[in-house]
């Protein structure tokens, strides 16, 4: 019999090196996407709670130090909520306020930007225990 594998879920983080925010970032989305990736059984470890309480499965870890293109920009806008439009694009006050300072100069986003497409999340800057929410988290029922 014949079935289609579901994908991984995408979690994307744009990225710049020269952040320290961003470089631990970039370093816990690692350990967390190589934690959803193994698994124990009973005879190899004594922790079993990613098997009693699971959190999501593997995820797909998209890094870029590009900057998002205008479409992801207004999803990420959407995703973190119109009161903190602002600390994804400096100094914007509203979406079409951020979408026109991006268009004008892609420095104006501020880096790092967690990102869960597949569950329509965003966090911004280094909170790690936002970013472990969403990295955790299981994916919404459709």
């Amino acid at each position: 019999m014949f079935r289609f594998h579901k994908t991984l879920d995408v979690i994307t983080l744009f990225h710049k090196a020269s952040s320290p925010a961003s470089l631990r970032v970039h370093t816990l989305l690692k350990q967390a996407s190589a934690t959803a990736g193994s698994t124990a059984t009973e005879d190899q470890a004594s922790d079993h709670s990613a098997q009693t309480h699971p959190g999501r499965k593997e995820f797909e870890l998209n890094i870029t130090e590009e900057p998002p293109t205008e479409d992801q920009l207004k999803n990420i806008l959407e995703y973190v909520g119109a009161g903190k439009i602002g600390q994804v694009v400096k100094a914007a006050t509203s979406e079409a306020d951020a979408l026109k300072k991006f268009k004008l100069n892609k420095e104006s986003f501020q880096w790092p930007v967690t990102v869960d497409w597949e569950n329509g999340r965003a966090v911004q800057g280094d909170n790690q225990s936002e970013i472990l929410k969403l990295v955790q988290a299981l994916p919404e029922k459709k």
